[in-house]
């Protein structure tokens, strides 16, 4: 037999290569923040500073655990009842129903009548992906499926919508000229827009510009969404993170609930909780009547089932332990206004710095009227690449800057090389 099979392995000859599979895939840009934030850190001079990245910083420049995630931790940690079996496919019970308080008000309309449909998400990214695949399979679309995004938006938004075969249309939203909102031209895109068009909202603290439309300009804006008969697809991540209360950043997701406008909402936990790594996010939906959301529950699950199959659980029972408990959720209020509050503290010294000390050409009122993480400073492409090039001062092109990474270490030698470009 081993003489047979050396006979046949003579007639053998050597195998050809095999043809690269892949050789034609192009290779695809670094995302820029990441990118940003790499240069950053490679960058060996003394006075770098980092104003790229979405994550809060402390005033020493450091991640910041809040207290009151230590706590739970450690009560976790000390739970001798808890496994590492399965969570349900959408997710802990516990911890959607509360998500699901928070955002939209414990005695909403929409919860009191069994119309919400909530399920655990990979954070907010997560969430906007099953919220934007849901739409894909079951909207009723007028046309094309299409999505109506803000000028500028959350550039991850337009990759999530086009992965699911949702084509991105911007609306106007931003207003170079005043370095604020836009808002005739976003009225004028709602009512120019097919019915039942699908717009995304930013709930508050809208990522990039900073800049939020007033409660009387939401009622506009809902009253129109309802006569075109839009729908209003909400992005929350930065719920009490803009103003440092809960309830206000919430006003408009729970006054279109009211409304009757129907909608979903994106909600995460990554920075008001500081649970960036743990991916803790819902999604949830807001149906006619309780018949019609358990419909949608379980299309939703075979969507999460096919995908993810089960959510991860550390991160859920932190924030349900939080939301749950009126002594923790107390704790969790006030970390969240530390953190809000240095924030509004670093727009208020910039502004000083650049109106009073500096006497920065220009209108300032911008830094200070802008709310959330972010700002847009109003600079343009080429004064940005001056403060990362001179100054090593890592921002985006586009001039958005993000306030957590300012402090009172650095933030006078940011307001004077942005005096330096500015002139």
């Amino acid at each position: 037999m081993a003489a047979r099979i050396k006979q046949l392995a003579s007639h053998l000859s050597a195998p050809a290569m095999p043809a690269e599979l892949w050789q034609e895939v192009p290779l695809a840009p670094p995302d820029s923040i990441f990118k940003l934030t790499a240069a950053y850190k490679a960058d060996p001079f003394e006075k770098k500073v980092n104003l790229g990245v979405g994550a809060y910083r402390d005033d020493d420049n450091k991640p910041w655990v809040l207290p009151v995630v230590k706590k739970v931790t450690r009560i976790l940690l000390n739970d001798e009842t808890l496994d590492h079996e399965y969570l349900p496919i959408t997710g802990l019970p516990e911890y959607t129903a509360a998500a699901a308080k928070l955002i939209l008000g414990p005695s909403s309309i929409a919860l009191t009548e069994g119309r919400t449909v909530s399920v655990q998400t990979i954070s907010g990214t997560g969430a906007n992906h099953l919220g934007a695949l849901f739409l894909s399979r079951f909207y009723t679309w007028n046309g094309a499926p299409r999505i109506y995004l803000s000028n500028p938006t959350w550039a991850n938004h337009h990759a999530i919508f086009k992965n699911v075969g949702i084509e991105p249309v911007e609306y106007p939203y931003y207003d170079p000229k005043t370095i604020g909102l836009d808002f005739e031209g976003f009225i004028g895109s709602l009512r120019a827009a097919p019915e039942r068009s699908a717009f995304l909202l930013h709930a508050c603290a809208h990522n990039p510009t900073g800049v939020d439309p007033t409660e009387e300009q939401w009622k506009v804006i809902a009253q129109v969404i309802l006569e075109k008969k839009h729908y209003a697809f909400f992005d929350c991540a930065y719920q009490g993170f803009a103003s440092g209360d809960l309830d206000k950043d919430a006003w408009a997701v729970r006054y279109f609930v009211e409304l009757g406008v129907p909608l979903l909402v994106c909600q995460s936990f990554a920075k008001n909780a500081g649970l960036y790594g743990e991916r803790v996010g819902a999604l949830h939906v807001v149906s006619a009547n309780s018949e019609t959301a358990t419909r949608v529950k379980s299309q939703l699950s075979v969507l999460q089932r096919s995908e993810i199959s089960n959510p991860p659980s550390h991160g859920a029972r932190l924030v349900s332990l939080i939301l749950n408990d009126a002594g923790l959720f107390e704790e969790w209020k006030r970390d969240i206004r530390t953190m809000a509050e240095r924030i509004i503290a670093m727009r208020h010294e910039l502004h000083r710095l650049l109106t009073q000390e500096l006497k920065t050409p220009g209108n300032w009122d911008h830094i200070v009227n802008q709310i959330g993480m972010f700002s847009f400073t109003g600079i343009n492409p080429e004064q940005s690449k001056g403060l990362v090039e001179q100054a090593h001062i890592y921002l985006t092109a586009n001039g958005r800057i993000s306030m957590a990474g300012l402090n009172s270490h650095n933030i006078r030698y940011f307001a004077e090389n942005l005096d330096k470009v500015v002139r």
